[in-house]
């Protein structure tokens, strides 16, 4: 219980307790024999005070009362060293699974409320499979005590087994088989008492705040920093449910936790100096969070799978699977063949080519592209792709065969990562997530190309057409070797001459 003002939890504030489960008898020895050495007994006293608050055989909540029972019935003083040991142990037992508590705030009375949620304690099953309660029991009695508990739940572990597990056979019927159901008759009636009588569906209607992301203003005012220059707005959405509405509205939009909300209310520029939010800076600045936040966990997925990865190639390569066969080779069909790329003309045929793209992991296939290191960036990029998109390896195959054909056509200068990425979101909206729905998506992508390529060309020829004023043409020169006419002797004489007559009247004019 995360409590840092005592004066928040005194004696005279209201709670009430809830719970959806019965005690057994089995639970009671868990209690006392599992979780009673870990948390105390006076912790486990007030567990089973919390827990008599409703009668044994009832599930729900209880009513309202002020917490002067609870210090009068355990025996402690309104002080607050009182206070501050009711609240160690019920920490201890919200530590370990048994006790969930809750502080709801309510505004007509400026107060609060404690809800005391109960759990069920563990099977010993889960308990033992619980790896921090059993370490914890470890600390508290003994390595050989735990061995010695738990060998005192089970009693199969105390003698052999009658039977061998293998051999056995679920020969139950099922519900269907026995009963039919009137399925179409809808009584209405009957739904809507079952769901207004029933405490676990008012539990959920008292939770569907919590289920949307929907904060109210008790969870923004107990984080939000006192020193704030903001502090005076914020404080003014605890009648403003207008403005509250709008925190909202923005939380739900890009999937804010409660400290997003309070460190974007921090900021400057998201109230106005009359204190209204301003909704298309704050959905700015929460957009901006939303997709670091975005980027931060991609990131963190990939070093994720890398660390995975690294450690399955530490271990010894497996050739066989699980079941101890070896690993299947899917065919491809002939009607999905793909052309086979110039720089594999020579190393395979188009059978080859279409098993590897079809089998083979993307990093090798990426590997034969380059006769060296494959470049980093186009290893970032699929990998994001694999990681982080979860597309199939085939498909990705089939993608790296699209963008290599592109580069050698000539249709794209260079892979870029947007351009990839377009790609690749555009087979996720259209779920290709096969090797043969790939392959016509990229076929389908080259009709569409020929289809805009034949209309840009339409249109050109269409536009000159239509009277389009065009470039003047430029006569030039041509060399008379190629005409066919050859120069006579006399044309010859006569040029020579006029060449002399422009060379003496130049002469003249220089003198």
């Amino acid at each position: 219980m995360r409590m840092k003002n005592l004066h928040h939890f005194t004696e005279h504030h209201r709670y009430c307790v809830y719970r959806e489960f019965g005690l057994s008898a089995l639970d009671d020895r868990m209690l006392t024999g599992a979780y009673q050495p870990m948390v105390g007994a006076f912790a486990v006293g007030l567990y089973r005070l919390l827990f008599q608050h409703l009668p044994g055989e009832q599930v729900g909540y209880s009513p309202l009362e002020q917490q002067r029972r609870l210090f009068m019935t355990l025996g402690l003083e309104p002080s607050e060293k009182g206070r501050k040991y009711l609240v160690e142990q019920a920490s201890k037992l919200e530590a370990v699974g048994l006790l969930q508590t809750s502080r709801v705030y309510i505004p007509e009375n400026d107060d609060y409320i404690y809800e005391y949620e109960l759990q069920p304690p563990l099977s010993p099953g889960e308990f033992f499979r619980t790896q921090h309660l059993t370490l914890l029991l470890r600390d508290k009695i003994g390595k050989f005590a735990v061995l010695s508990l738990r060998a005192g739940f089970s009693a199969v572990e105390n003698g052999d087994a009658p039977y061998v597990a293998a051999n056995k056979e679920n020969i139950s019927v099922p519900f269907y088989d026995i009963f039919e159901l009137n399925t179409h008759v809808i009584d209405y009636e009957l739904e809507q008492a079952l769901s207004e009588v029933s405490t676990s569906a008012q539990r959920t209607g008292t939770n569907d705040a919590v289920e949307e992301n929907t904060l109210n203003y008790a969870d923004i005012i107990l984080r939000f920093p006192r020193e704030s220059v903001n502090r005076r707005y914020v404080e003014q959405l605890r009648f403003d449910h207008e403005q509250l509405g709008i925190v909202n509205f923005v939380v739900n939009k890009f999937n804010l936790s409660v400290q997003d909300v309070c460190r974007l209310l921090d900021e400057d520029g998201v109230f106005s100096p009359q204190g209204q939010l301003l909704l298309d800076d704050l959905q700015h600045k929460a957009s901006m969070q939303f997709r670091q936040t975005k980027k931060r966990q991609e990131q963190q997925t990939v070093q994720a799978a890398k660390v995975v990865a690294l450690r399955q190639n530490m271990e010894e390569p497996q050739p066989y699977n699980d079941s101890g066969e070896p690993p299947v080779e899917h065919v491809v069909q002939m009607e999905y063949y793909v052309e086979v790329p110039p720089q594999f003309a020579t190393k395979c045929d188009i059978h080859q080519y279409n098993m590897m793209l079809r089998n083979e992991p993307y990093t090798r296939l990426l590997q034969t592209f380059f006769p060296g290191a494959v470049p980093d960036n186009l290893v970032d990029i699929f990998e994001k792709i694999d990681l982080s998109y979860k597309l199939p390896g085939e498909v990705i195959n089939v993608l790296i065969h699209y963008l290599m054909a592109l580069l050698v056509s000539g249709g794209e200068q260079r892979i870029n990562r947007n351009f990839v990425e377009a790609i690749a979101s555009n087979m996720l909206l259209k779920q290709v997530n096969t090797y043969e729905k790939a392959v016509q998506y990229i076929r389908d992508q080259a009709k569409v190309k020929g289809k805009q390529a034949a209309g840009a060309a339409g249109t050109r020829t269409r536009t000159y057409g239509k009277g389009t004023k065009a470039k003047p043409e430029i006569p030039i020169v041509q060399d008379i070797s190629h005409d066919g006419e050859h120069v006579s002797e006399e044309e010859f004489e006569e040029m020579m001459r006029f060449a002399q007559e422009m060379q003496a009247s130049k002469q003249k004019g220089t003198l």
